[in-house]
């Protein structure tokens, strides 16, 4: 194995997000606008393309592939290339995959969670914002509370682990924690709470909508006993244990306490572009160099470049009083954010 990813802050890469689609079968209002325009469908990258660059990073010592989109249990196909990217997940050899997971909103998973097991994929998340099914249909704008319900126990039922990821919203969802909280220890799956992200023009006005998540937990800790735990997910999420339901409880605050200095990800677009940074618009198209006949050496030099210029931190913005969040223009259902 030759020798791995580091940015330009002296962080190892190790893990990367992929965006399969930029297409969903929800319209969730801090994720997207609620009459969506989609990529013309040659844009987005094929599966085979999809999977010679995530072959580059895995070589160079990514150990984590997240598959995301939009919604990407949705794109036509998408069981093959998971099948495919599996084969990393397998044997001993040093070129190998600790962890293949996928983000989903769940409204696929009865019919896909089977294949997802087979392919070596152990745990998905699953964006679920609401356990009142009128609200859940406002936030998500055409989703089904039952819908991605039933692709939970899908999910578990399969022996797939399940993590609930809740964006919390001041004055939207913010009195539901709780309940959340104990659903999720029936249910058997963990629960991460997310602070809104300014990702895009989505329709919605979210001045308001920001809460800070240090105030969420010190809520919390009225009612729950919530014991600080060490182990950690790949990803940003800092965890908690519920004693009374024996689960776990994950903070993720990229606006109130960035988790910057310890980034080790990257994420490629459905359409080909590499970002360093989820608060960065910056970007390297691999898609061209891919479509141009360049070698997997010509995607590397591109890799190194992007990771030269990867930020020391994010530009998200905090609000004040009377401010909207503000970050990125593109949306993170294309970003695999």
């Amino acid at each position: 194995m030759q020798s791995g990813l580091i940015d330009s802050q002296g962080r190892h890469v190790s893990y990367l997000r992929v965006s399969v689609t930029d297409r969903c079968d929800m319209r969730c209002l801090y994720c997207m606008a609620e009459e969506m325009e989609f990529l013309p469908r040659d844009d987005v990258l094929t599966f085979a393309e999809l999977d010679r660059i995530c072959t580059v990073f895995i070589r160079r010592g990514v150990r984590r592939i997240r598959l995301t989109g939009g919604e990407p249990l949705v794109r036509r196909g998408i069981d093959g290339f998971v099948r495919e990217l599996g084969r990393w997940t397998t044997g001993n050899a040093p070129l190998k995959l600790d962890e293949l997971t996928l983000t989903t909103n769940g409204t696929q998973l009865p019919v896909h969670a089977s294949a997802l097991k087979e392919a070596g994929v152990r745990r998905v998340n699953v964006s679920m914002d609401s356990l009142d099914p009128a609200r859940f249909a406002s936030i998500t704008r055409r989703g089904t509370l039952e819908r991605t319900i039933a692709g939970i126990h899908a999910a578990r039922e399969t022996g797939l682990e399940v993590r609930v990821n809740t964006v919390v919203m001041r004055g939207v969802n913010d009195d539901e924690l709780d309940r959340l909280i104990a659903w999720c220890g029936e249910v058997g799956t963990d629960l991460c709470l997310i602070e809104t992200m300014p990702m895009g023009e989505t329709g919605d006005d979210r001045t308001g909508h920001y809460l800070p998540l240090g105030e969420v937990r010190r809520d919390l800790a009225q009612k729950w006993h919530l014991v600080p735990l060490t182990d950690r997910s790949a990803g940003p999420a800092r965890y908690m244990r519920v004693e009374e339901t024996g689960r776990r409880l994950g903070f993720i605050t990229p606006l109130s306490h960035d988790f910057c200095a310890t980034c080790n990800r990257v994420r490629v677009s459905c359409t080909g572009q590499l970002y360093t940074c989820l608060g960065s618009d910056g970007a390297v198209d691999l898609r061209r160099i891919l479509r141009e006949g360049g070698t997997d050496d010509d995607l590397l030099t591109a890799i190194n470049l992007a990771l030269a210029f990867k930020p020391a931190r994010h530009d998200f913005f905090i609000p004040q009083e009377g401010q909207d969040v503000r970050g990125p223009a593109r949306l993170m259902n294309v970003t695999g954010g």
